[in-house]
Formats: structure tokens, sequence, C-alpha cells
């Protein structure tokens, strides 16, 4: 009888399994997720919307629109952001115009995509150019960027075959 007991226990067991393996697998799919566009791959899809968030943030910055600038950022950075945004050396102060703002390179970096821009700051008659760079990360199902830094990545050459 312990034989039979067995047998029994072992077929539950695997009829158990099978039951709750389609929907362990439900999310392996090669779509990547509900939130991917269909036909693009994950790493076209994280530049393509790291560079429209730094894009936004630019633009923010030219028109020195601060609450669009706060926006483009990730939550633990908004608070932090509304306090040093307008300071002497905030991207939104007024003592200087950001005349012009190019997206130069964007790449996956070790906390997130790495988008290296060229900002060309005027205050009164003196002009300068500086590279930032800028970390974007995911924040759930949308993109946000997490820090923003001196320097930035040289571009990466156009392979041509």
């Amino acid at each position: 009888m312990g034989v039979t007991n067995t047998r029994a226990a072992g077929r539950a067991a695997l009829v158990a399994t099978l039951a709750a393996l389609p929907f362990a697998l439900l999310g392996c799919g090669e779509s990547g997720g509900a939130t991917q566009q269909p036909g693009r791959a994950p790493a076209e899809e994280a530049a393509a919307k790291s560079r429209e968030r730094v894009q936004a943030y630019l633009d923010a910055m030219i028109a020195k629109d601060v609450a669009a600038g706060r926006g483009q950022l990730c939550a633990p950075s908004q608070e932090a952001f509304d306090a040093a945004a307008t300071g002497p050396n905030g991207d939104f102060a007024d003592h200087f115009t950001v005349t012009g703002a190019t997206i130069t390179d964007v790449r996956p970096g070790a906390r997130g995509q790495e988008v290296s821009t060229e900002i060309t700051v005027t205050a009164g008659s003196r002009e300068a150019t500086r590279p930032l760079l800028f970390t974007v990360t995911r924040s759930g199902a949308d993109w946000c960027v997490a820090s923003e830094a001196p320097g930035g990545n040289t571009p990466e050459p156009s392979v041509t075959p």
C-alpha cells in the first residue's frame, strides 16, 4: 500500500507542476514585456527613450521651464532639483542663457543609459560650451533622468560595412 500512495503523490506533484508551468512561462516570450514597442529590440528602445528624456530636459533648459525639467527626472531627484535648479549654479539660473544643446552620444552604462551632451551657455558677452553626461534609467514602465554630471563620452565612430 505504501507504493501506491507514493505513486499517487508523485502524480499529483507532476500534475501541479504541469498546471503551473504555463503561468511561470507567461513572461518569458521574445516581446520583452508589455511596455516594449513591437519590432524594437530592448537596447534600441532604451537608447531611444533615453534620448527622448534628455532632449526634453535640454529643451526645458533652453526655455527656462523648471516644471518641464523636473518632469524628466526620477522621483527621488525631484525634491533636490527644486532647491538647486534656479540657484547660482543651477541649470535654470537667471544669470545665463542656454543657447544650444546637442546630444552627442547614447550608450549603455553601469547605472543605466548614458547620454552625452554639449551645452552652450551665454552670460553677457561670454559664451562657453561644456559637456554634460546624463544617466537615464527605467522607473517602472517609464524612463527618467537619474543624474547629471560634468563630462561625457566621446561619440563612437560609425561603422560602415
